[in-house]
């Protein structure tokens, strides 16, 4: 994926105080992106999302999963090992 696309998925992620309490979501609607990237981490496919939520496109999706590189990239986090 060039930068370009990936600048591009972003665009599809928005925050605003007044959607989801200024949780991220996909364009606006009330598509939490954490909500998203949970249903893909449980094992559902794009496919599986897609259908369950006809609103979505696969590009919303792919800009989930950017989203979550990005925020990765922004931060540095510590995991804790039991």
């Amino acid at each position: 994926m060039t930068v370009s696309e990936s600048q591009s998925l972003l665009h599809r992620i928005v925050i605003d105080a007044e959607i989801c309490h200024g949780k991220p979501t996909i364009r606006g609607m009330r598509y939490p992106v954490e909500s998203v990237l949970e249903y893909l981490a449980a094992g559902d496919s794009f496919e599986d999302v897609l259908a369950e939520f006809p609103d979505l496109e696969r590009e919303d999706l792919l800009a989930c999963l950017q989203f979550a590189t990005q925020s990765l990239k922004m931060r540095s986090w510590q995991l804790v090992t039991a």
